[in-house]
Order: structure tokens, then C-alpha cells, then sequence
């Protein structure tokens, strides 16, 4: 074990969020209002499972906390960031200029250094609001120097916006604020190439949902846009009128023209629905709704190719949207059953079976509470958490052919209620529970515990188990 701080710092008023591992170097990313900004903490695993801490890093930059998306991406040995530094225009703009230091006791802001220089900073042709002006910072750092290193590129635009990272850009998608009075105006989206080379951009109707909302393949970015623009919270409120838009990696340029209006594909819409989820699985795009009038219906669609969306008949609302092998499976509850429903999709896109967990929801909503383990291509293992009145744990189900049914469940046994004096984490904004397979073993991540489980004649049957809580850590009474 080790703390996922320095030594030398409090970690009170610090989130720490997420971790990547490269390599033997894991990477512990958080966000510090006691020191403002990004904090980047390197340590080194060893071949004898030894953790030793290395450096921690700041990245000085605004909260990049959304509904749903992260901050990092990890490509081979390079970390890719996105952080927004808000622009005061009365304010000394050095102070707003993302920067770096390497932290050590006692460290002084001036110890930050630029790693945006001004030629690194584009824009539309658009005008600009002073009043809600953003830096939107990706930063690329390589982790195979002894001393890491880091080099930014920005774009000027308004506060609301969603990101994508594909496999050689990244995208900002940034939208005006439309309060009442303001007329709509059009989005700019900039694609900014991970090799370093300058951003390009194009204007585009409306804002996406969230990063599942992007795909970028055979040299196109297809993209789910909703008229109701509200970028970065857009996913909890209601999506409005909904299309697919799909531009040609060419189109971009210098940001001055606008898709045209035949890239859009008008999808049926959600109604007075809201919490939309949406993803894009194979040659097909499926999106549904967690609450409202609607949210017992999803739709699928070639995204790629003209022809109608198909209505998917669900007998629960849309909460997760998952890849199971080609195909995919749809998450949701019914009343107080949460619901699992295997979607084929060929060519045609259809419901095929569902399993019902009476009295549960899920444990996590966010994108990495789920996994799914492929046998085959027709078997594996859905990993999920689950709450109920027996208490947390981590669902197995096993999928034959889209069949599906239930492996057990790996149980947590500790009292979650635990006061750890901001020890470890004060709150776990991105979630603390998720299923881990590694070769043929399965593990359940629930809070401080660590639960390992072996499959054996068609279930799942606990091995051992760990639990890492600070030894001082408080119980709370219920």
C-alpha cells in the first residue's frame, strides 16, 4: 500500500480521481484546491508488487470535473490531458496561462512554469463573450523522460464543452451559453492532432451529449448532436432534437466554414425524456433514455448509411449503454429491478433476451463500473456492481449466445460507512466500485475492499479477500 499523495502533502481538499498504469510507472491524477490544479502523482510498481512514490507534478488549470467525462487519456508512454483555465479580462492573463512546477515542501506558485506559448493558441473567426472566455488546454506529457515533461496546445472559446480523444486527435467541442435573450449561435469544433501539429476547426450546429457521443473511423467523426445545446451538463437534462452528424476529416480547416446541412441525419427524438445515454457499438449507434415518457425505448441506426432507425421494445429505462463482443447490452431498472437486455445487432438490430435482479439498482453509473470478458465471440462474462437491502457487490452474469444468466455475485461484508479523515479519499466523485479480470481470475473493487473470486461449475465462489482501510479509520453508526 501507499498513500496516492506526496509525503509531504495534505491531501484534505484534494479529489483524487483517477489512475492509469504505463508500464511499471502508475499515474494518480486528482484535482487540489488547497494548491490549484491538476495534481499528477508518479509511482513505481516493481516486479515484487512494491509501490514506491517518485514525483508529483501540478498542472495549473480550473476544475476539469464534468457529469460524466474525464480528464486523461493514456496513449502508450504518452498522457494526454484536457484542462480549461477561465479567462478573467480584468485579471492578469500570466495568471491564467497553463503552466507546470514539480512539487516539493514549501513549493511557491511562482515555481510554475509556462508550457503554452502564445503561437500555441488558436481560435475561431467567432466572436468572443468576455465575460465567459476559456482556455480549452490538451497538454501531452511523455513518461519515458526520468523528469516528465509537458507541452500544451489551447483554443479560445466559451466555457460549455465536451472532449473525444481518438487514437491520433483530440476534439473540443465548444458551445455558446444560450440564456434567455441570446439567439442560438453556431458551435465550433476544433481537432487538435496528438503529433503536436496546429489545431484545424469547422462551425457545426448544436452539442454532443458526452464523449460516447464521438466516433472517429475510416476518416470520418461521426457525432450524436443535440439542438437543445448545454455542452458538459448536457447529459442530465433533456436532449431535444437530436441528429447525427457526420463530417469528413477533411472538411476541417481554419474554422472558419460550417458543415453542411446534408452531414446531419435527423434521429427520432426522446420526447420530454432525460438522462440520455448513447454509444456507439460496431457499424451501429444506439441511444435511449433514463427518465421520462420515453425511457422504455431505444433506438439503433447505421450510422454510416442511409435507412430508418429501429425502435428497440425495452421493459426497462436505458441507464448503460455497453459493447458485448459485437453486439450489446442495455442496463436498466424496471420499478425496483434492475434489468439486463442483450441487443443483437447484424442486419437488423433486436432485443433478445433479458435478466431481471429483483430489488437492485446499479452501484456505479460511470463508464468504468462495467466490463465485459470475452470467451468467444458468442460467450463471456458481464461484470457489473449492484446495490440492494443485502448491501454491495459486484454481479456476474454469463452470456451464451446472448442468453443470459446469472454466475453470483462477489459481496461486500464491511461497514461502508468509514471515516478515514480524508486518509485515502475524502469522496470518490468518479466511484469506487468495478469488476477486474485478469487471465482467467475476477475481482471485485467495493470501496476498501478488494474481493477475489474463482469460476468453478458454472458460478462464481469467493477466494479471499482483502481490506485496505486506514487501521485509525472511524466507523460511523447507521
Amino acid at each position: 500500500m501507499s498513500n496516492a499523495y506526496a509525503p509531504d502533502v495534505n491531501p484534505s481538499g484534494t479529489w483524487y480521481d483517477e489512475m492509469l498504469i504505463s508500464g511499471n510507472t502508475v499515474v494518480v491524477i486528482g484535482y487540489s484546491y488547497e494548491r490549484g490544479g491538476t495534481e499528477i502523482g508518479l509511482f513505481n510498481l516493481n516486479d515484487r508488487g512494491v509501490l514506491k512514490y517518485q514525483a508529483t507534478y501540478h498542472l495549473r488549470s480550473n476544475d476539469y470535473y464534468s457529469s460524466r467525462n474525464y480528464a486523461s487519456r493514456l496513449i502508450g508512454n504518452k498522457l494526454i490531458f484536457y484542462t480549461p483555465m477561465y479567462l478573467n479580462s480584468y485579471g492578469n492573463i500570466q495568471d491564467s496561462m497553463p503552466a507546470m512546477r514539480t512539487w516539493h515542501k514549501d513549493a511557491d506558485k511562482k515555481e510554475f512554469k509556462r508550457i503554452l506559448p502564445a503561437t500555441r493558441i488558436y481560435r475561431t473567426d467567432q466572436e468572443l463573450d468576455r465575460y465567459d472566455m476559456t482556455l480549452h488546454t490538451v497538454s501531452v506529457c511523455d513518461l519515458s523522460r526520468v523528469a516528465m515533461s509537458c507541452r500544451s496546445t489551447a483554443v479560445l472559446g466559451p466555457s460549455g464543452r465536451v472532449f473525444y480523444v481518438s487514437e491520433d486527435s483530440v476534439y473540443v467541442w465548444t458551445s455558446p451559453w444560450q440564456g434567455a435573450g441570446r439567439k442560438a449561435n453556431l458551435s465550433a469544433v476544433f481537432r487538435m492532432p496528438l503529433d503536436g501539429s496546429a489545431p484545424t476547426a469547422l462551425k457545426a450546429s448544436g452539442s454532443p451529449v458526452d464523449q460516447l457521443s464521438f466516433l472517429q473511423r475510416d476518416g470520418y467523426l461521426n457525432v450524436l448532436v443535440s439542438a437543445d445545446a448545454a455542452a458538459m451538463w448536457r447529459a442530465e437534462s433533456k436532449a431535444g432534437d437530436l441528429a447525427m452528424l457526420r463530417i469528413n476529416l477533411n472538411d476541417f480547416g481554419d474554422g472558419t466554414g460550417a458543415t453542411k446541412f446534408r452531414n446531419y441525419k435527423p434521429l427520432p427524438s426522446l420526447g420530454n425524456s432525460w438522462g440520455l445515454q448513447n454509444r456507439f457499438v460496431g457499424d451501429w449507434f444506439i441511444y435511449g433514455s433514463a427518465y421520462g415518457s420515453t425511457s422504455e425505448k431505444a433506438y439503433a441506426v447505421r450510422y454510416a448509411q442511409p435507412g430508418k432507425a429501429l425502435s428497440l421494445k425495452l421493459s426497462h429505462d436505458v441507464q448503460r449503454i455497453e459493447v458485448m463482443g459485437s453486439d450489446a447490452i442495455i442496463v436498466g431498472n424496471q420499478n425496483q429491478d434492475l434489468k439486463f437486455t442483450s441487443i443483437k445487432l447484424a442486419q437488423t438490430a433486436v432485443p433478445v433476451s433479458t435478466y431481471t435482479q429483483a430489488g437492485a439498482v446499479q452501484g456505479e453509473s460511470r463508464s468504468h463500473g462495467f466490463f465485459y470478458r470475452a470467451a468467444d465471440a458468442e460467450q463471456g462474462v458481464v461484470g457489473l456492481p449492484v446495490l440492494s437491502q443485502e448491501g454491495a457487490a459486484v454481479m456476474f452474469l454469463q452470456n451464451r449466445s446472448l442468453k443470459l444468466s446469472l454466475l453470483g455475485k462477489l459481496d461486500s461484508k464491511a461497514n461502508s460507512n468509514i471515516d478515514d479523515a480524508c486518509k485515502a479519499s475524502c469522496v470518490d466523485w468518479y466511484g469506487n466500485a468495478r469488476p477486474i479480470f485478469i487471465g482467467d481470475r475476477a475481482y471485485a473493487l467495493m470501496g476498501y475492499e478488494l474481493v477475489e473470486g474463482k469460476f468453478t461449475m458454472g458460478a462464481i465462489r469467493e477466494k479471499r479477500r482483502v481490506n485496505f482501510a486506514p487501521q485509525d479509520a472511524v466507523r460511523i453508526a447507521e
